[in-house]
């Protein structure tokens, strides 16, 4: 994209932020093989043919109905993706296992089972157990026969994971860790066989342990009344005296720690794959209600008030399926290298998630806010239908909302961020340093208003290279001026976050246009006009995130001279965006669907 493309070398976590991409090494959806076009068609299949038809059933609670579903998605191989053949996986890439999270993520309750059955409920296994532990039940979870579950979270300790109060202690004869406390808010808990449970030993060793149902003093709740995802077992687990084999710790005594945030990094980019492939279902729910709706005579999606919402579904969706897929294929090729270095699978795939784990962050944050968007505009095109339960819209609603709450709130995942870059940045990880004071020196000088690049992309390139710059410079001036402030100063750093957050989608969603442009120049116009209108709103949300984080800790000539390097950095040419928005939503409303 400029002087200092990388043509080879992936670059590392939060590396984008300091240096270029090539769009010809970034993966896009349009790279997706043949054999990952059919999983994606089995999704969509499973879910016309197995979910939709029963959604009442499911969110009623109908007994056995919820496992019997797990199970037939097992005998498809849905449940095993990505785990090793040794243990009945297919042994598929990273790729084709975040395809699955999206092709099922328009289920509602069932999308939740199944991404935590697969996820949270098999992974730590899967990744830091014993070769007795995986034997013994990597099989069976990756078939269906047994359901998996995960209980981290108490009444007292959600996003402190690590206050948590359940303790185990080792019995006299040595033979078992007896566990008292409780877990709460434990998704697929009122149907699993295998829990992934977390205690303290000794009141400090924070430790993992699998606990099987049946177990003598563990025993569970009843179902919790949800506001959404009503079909999705949630109970409370409880453990009195529960006697738990000491064979079944998972991992090492004192690092439970590690077991739960590195299944978190995986988690958020897969909870960001189901929330896309929600988006998309509620996005054609949308397309195809307004098209057959009619006020004054004629449809309501003729109407350029619904259009805008439509092509605004359309903008946001795609872009995020962009900096998805572009973030799931760093992970794939850094686990790669990593096993080829002669790590282990489970070590690989873990050292590659953790390498990219600010950006899985950022997906988390977004893929869920994105639904959110998608679903509360659905509500409002549909209008009093919307708040009716005979439609499906109302379903998507309240089942999206849980979505900016687990796998860390998007307030902790936005704080975390931050907290990443500037971390890698002291361990030298990341030079964060010498563009910083480049962009220092350029606020200093007078602006080069000199000849235009040339491409075809040279005004977003630009664009993009600005917002880094914007970015650099916030979050400098945060540091320097707040020093060891500013991880109490919560909503500078989300601001900082938020800026990062739109920076790297508009990115993305630059790098796969020009991926698509072929050798004439030609590219669609339609992914032309998602990415240019992206980046035309992208420079205000930017410019406003960063003048909220410079207004709190900078004043007088520095702040005034910080605010037009701001404005400088998120200057963007007239873009006639309602233009660009009607050809979006009229595609959508000739194909009544999403269909980009």
């Amino acid at each position: 994209m400029s002087t200092t493309t990388q043509q080879a070398a992936a670059l590392k976590g939060g590396e984008w932020l300091i240096k270029e991409s090539n769009p010809f090494n970034t993966f896009t959806p349009e790279d997706f093989n043949e054999e990952q076009r059919m999983v994606m068609d089995m999704c969509q299949q499973f879910l016309q043919s197995e979910v939709l038809p029963v959604l009442e059933r499911i969110d009623k609670l109908e007994p056995g109905l919820m496992p019997s579903l797990l199970e037939k998605a097992g005998e498809q191989g849905l449940l095993s993706t990505s785990f090793p053949e040794e243990y009945g996986g297919l042994n598929k890439d990273f790729v084709t296992s975040t395809i699955v999270n999206e092709g099922l993520g328009g289920g509602h309750s069932f999308s939740v089972a199944i991404a935590a059955h697969t996820g949270i409920g098999t992974l730590p296994i899967l990744y830091f157990g014993t070769e007795a532990q995986k034997q013994k039940y990597i099989p069976k979870l990756a078939s269906g026969e047994w359901k998996g579950a995960y209980g981290l979270t108490e009444p007292n300790s959600g996003s402190d994971a690590l206050g948590a109060k359940t303790t185990a202690k080792l019995s006299d004869d040595g033979k078992h860790y007896i566990l008292n406390g409780q877990k709460c808010w434990i998704t697929n808990g009122g149907f699993a066989d295998v829990y992934t449970v977390f205690a303290k030993i000794d009141g400090d060793k924070f430790t993992g342990f699998i606990v099987e149902r049946g177990m003598e003093g563990f025993t569970q709740g009843a179902e919790e009344h949800k506001m959404g995802i009503k079909g999705s077992s949630t109970v409370q687990l409880y453990f009195q005296d529960c006697k738990v084999p000491v064979e079944n710790v998972l991992g090492e005594i004192g690092k439970g720690h590690v077991i739960a945030f590195n299944i978190l990094n995986i988690g958020r980019l897969k909870l960001c794959a189901a929330a896309l492939g929600g988006s998309k279902h509620a996005a054609t729910t949308s397309v195809q209600y307004a098209v057959t709706r009619e006020q004054f005579k004629m449809p309501i999606a003729k109407f350029g008030a619904i259009k805008h919402k439509l092509a605004e579904m359309a903008i946001r969706i795609w872009v995020c399926e962009s900096a998805l897929y572009r973030s799931a294929k760093l992970i794939d090729d850094k686990e790669h290298e990593l096993m080829q270095s002669g790590k282990a699978f489970a070590e690989a795939l873990l050292g590659a998630a953790e390498e990219y784990a600010i950006e899985c962050a950022m997906l988390k944050v977004d893929g869920s806010e994105v639904l959110d968007y998608v679903v509360d505009e659905g509500v409002q095109i549909h209008g009093g239908n919307g708040f009716s339960d005979e439609y499906v819209i109302s379903k998507s609603y309240r089942d999206s909302r849980i979505n900016r709450i687990y796998e860390g709130t998007n307030e902790i995942n936005r704080l975390l961020t931050v907290d990443m870059v500037l971390k890698r940045a002291m361990k030298g990880k990341l030079d964060l340093m010498t563009p910083a004071m480049n962009v220092q020196k350029e606020l200093m000088s007078i602006p080069d208003f000199g000849t235009e690049e040339e491409g075809a992309f040279a005004k977003e390139v630009k664009y993009i290279n600005n917002f880094k710059k914007a970015i650099l410079m916030v979050a400098g001036a945060a540091v320097q001026k707040l020093m060891m402030q500013l991880e109490k100063e919560q909503e500078v750093l989300m601001a900082i976050a938020d800026m990062a957050i739109q920076t790297f989608n508009a990115e993305s969603a630059l790098l796969r246009v020009m991926k698509m442009t072929d050798a004439t120049g030609n590219t669609n116009s339609l992914q032309a006009d998602i990415m240019r209108t992206y980046l035309y709103d992208a420079a205000d949300r930017i410019n406003k995130a960063g003048k909220d984080a410079l207004n709190r800790f900078a004043d007088g000539d520095e702040l005034r001279m910080m605010h037009i390097g701001l404005k400088r950095f998120t200057k963007v040419e007239p873009f006639n965006s309602i233009a660009a928005r009607r050809r979006i939503a009229e595609e959508m409303i000739a194909k009544n669907s999403y269909c980009f």
